[in-house]
């Protein structure tokens, strides 16, 4: 063999050999930031699972838990200006792996306040041994505690939760656009759209994974570090049960933690991926291929020659021009009226993300486990389903901006159609003593007089319910004096004043009577889901016609500035509004230590309104 062919061939084989492993690295690349975003979803799914047993923890209103839900938007919407100016000017990895670490040390924070505070006192965990607190003429042992213990909301509970979530929205600035853009500008441009199609995958099955593991952890016990299960004589469908919040905010920090390490040691810049034939890639890139969300789009735009000239362009200058840009904009009426329909849509999301799962729960008497595995097993495939769905049939029609107006109008109007009959699905509000003069026509022995010589504290909540079908704050509201063991329902409360009987007094058994309505929820779930799948039609049609209204030079200003508007006027207000519509629905608010904690009961039919 000459020389020179040798050396050719080995040249070749080096060649190939840099060529594997610059494939080998993006590759590692594109699934490390694939479990970035899984982790930075998860815990979005993962609060808003639990944001209603937090809620009841700390006593928070329905208003506040919004707000906390929605706050991580803020450090978000403040941010995400700066990202169209950086682009590639910063080492993204390094960027992404730094934000991811400020997330992580977020979610962490959010966990904190369980070990800050004392044990979650009930009835239950206070319990004598032989049952007998709580009745008729027991101690009252609310006012010891309180004497004893300092409230959480002397400990700072609600700040630290609200800088956990201002943390992690300023960590998750740069993980999607910086991480996207990475991507899209080195991976070989038929190989794209595949990886953007994973990643946007990722971002629908994220929280839905969220969901599904708060519905595994809050059917363990919130003290479970702290006491042992012998003592608790709590089952999970109590109303006083509170689940293992904090645990999941751990394991997501924890992950998120562990995945951001790797970006520390990518390098800043690759040369362009060299597309590599493979009839498996070829149909799964196919099966993926999809539109991407807004901030993907927009970084998608960074590599165009246009955003070379416009590193030369100083902040100051970016930040001046950026105004007169807006308005340019949104001067364009299909974009601002494409805009304004889907930040309503996206505030309707916003909203019952964060309290769909506390509807259920209240609406059918359902656990929050339960709730969370309907949320995240159902509602969230059926809207991931439509969104693909609505790439697929975009994709094959090949409709233009005006067909596209009628296919998201269609949807909107049938999906509304769907969701009409929602509003009748529900259950009548529990017949409970301490309101049923306000809201039923029946009046029951009145329990003020019959529990008088009980000495009850009007912070007691031990929910029972009377023979007669009526529900009592507490054994000691109902006026019983005994309690004996039950195989069937742990325990029996006799002699029992205030519940309407014939003859002698009647008894009680722990517990919510019920509205024995809980058949209705599976017509009520799959009507959701429909509604769901056939609003997520209009999502993908709904940005393409954006894409194709603006001119070129705008195109990911455009989508930066829609963006914003969601973070704005949809992703932050929505839940707090949802929030003080519910709380305008509650009937009885709790008590403890003088202080109002959350709602204990709501008028059922109002809440469903609402």
């Amino acid at each position: 063999v000459p020389p020179s062919v040798g050396s050719m061939a080995r040249g070749r084989a080096v060649q190939e050999g840099d060529e594997s492993t610059f494939v080998c690295v993006f590759q590692f690349f594109v699934l490390c930031h694939g479990m970035l975003q899984l982790a930075q979803l998860l815990v979005s799914g993962y609060l808003k699972g639990s944001i209603t047993t937090i809620e009841k923890r700390y006593g928070f209103s329905s208003q506040k838990s919004g707000l906390l839900a929605a706050f991580n938007e803020v450090g978000n919407t403040v941010l995400i200006v700066f990202v169209s100016f950086f682009g590639s000017r910063v080492h993204r990895p390094r960027c992404i792996g730094i934000g991811a670490m400020i997330a992580s040390v977020g979610v962490f924070l959010i966990a904190l306040p369980h070990f800050i505070s004392n044990e979650y006192i009930t009835d239950s965990n206070n319990n004598t041994k032989d049952n007998s607190s709580g009745l008729c003429k027991s101690p009252n042992i609310s006012k010891q505690t309180c004497d004893q213990e300092k409230t959480d909301s002397h400990l700072g509970v609600y700040p630290i939760l609200l800088l956990g979530q201002l943390l992690l929205g300023i960590g998750g600035v740069p993980i999607q656009p910086f991480g996207i853009s990475y991507i899209d500008d080195y991976a070989e441009k038929r190989n794209s759209p595949f990886y953007l199609g994973i990643l946007f995958a990722v971002t629908v099955i994220g929280p839905a994974f969220g969901y599904m593991m708060s519905s595994v952890l809050l059917r363990f016990y919130v003290d479970i570090d702290k006491m042992s299960s012998s003592y608790l004589n709590l089952k999970n469908d109590d109303p006083r049960w509170v689940g293992a919040w904090w645990l999941g905010f751990l394991m997501a920090a924890t992950l998120l933690l562990l995945t951001s390490l790797p970006y520390l040691f990518f390098p800043r810049k690759m040369s362009r991926e060299v597309y590599q034939k493979s009839n498996l890639f070829q149909s799964l890139q196919e099966i993926v291929e999809a539109p991407v969300e807004p901030s993907t789009e927009k970084m998608m735009e960074d590599k165009k020659p246009k955003s070379e000239t416009k590193e030369e362009v100083s902040l100051t200058e970016f930040l001046k021009s950026f105004p007169k840009i807006v308005m340019r904009t949104l001067r364009n009426p299909i974009y601002l009226l494409v805009v304004l329909a889907q930040v309503n849509l996206a505030a309707m999301v916003a909203g019952l993300a964060t309290f769909m799962g506390k509807f259920i729960e209240r609406q059918f008497a359902q656990t929050a486990s339960f709730s969370n595995m309907m949320m995240g097993g159902l509602n969230i495939p059926s809207a991931m389903l439509g969104i693909m769905a609505g790439g697929v049939i975009l994709r094959k029609l090949g409709l233009t901006v005006r067909s596209s107006a009628a296919m998201c109008m269609v949807a909107v109007f049938v999906s509304i159609m769907f969701a009409i009959p929602l509003l009748f699905i529900g259950c009548p509000t529990n017949k409970v003593s301490a309101f049923a003069v306000i809201l039923f026509t029946f009046v029951p022995r009145s329990s003020q007089q019959c529990s008088n010589a009980c000495s009850c504290s009007d912070e007691a909540f031990n929910p029972v319910c009377g023979s007669d079908g009526v529900e009592f704050l507490s054994p000691c509201h109902a006026g019983c004096k005994t309690v004996i063991p039950d195989k069937e329902k742990g325990l029996n409360y006799m002699n029992c004043e205030c519940v309407a009987s014939t003859g002698s007094p009647g008894s009680a058994f722990p517990g919510p009577c019920g509205n024995k309505c809980s058949n209705r929820l599976i017509p009520f779930m799959i009507l959701s889901s429909i509604t769901c799948f056939v609003a997520s039609l209009s999502h993908t049609t709904s940005f393409m016609m954006i894409l194709r209204t603006v001119t070129p030079e705008d195109k990911s200003f455009a989508l930066g500035i829609q963006f914003m508007l969601f973070r704005v006027l949809a992703f932050l207000p929505a839940p707090v509004l949802y929030g003080r519509a519910i709380d305008t629905a509650c009937i009885l608010w709790g008590k403890k230590c003088n202080k109002t904690t959350s709602c204990s009961y709501y008028d059922l039919d109002l809440f469903r309104h609402r």
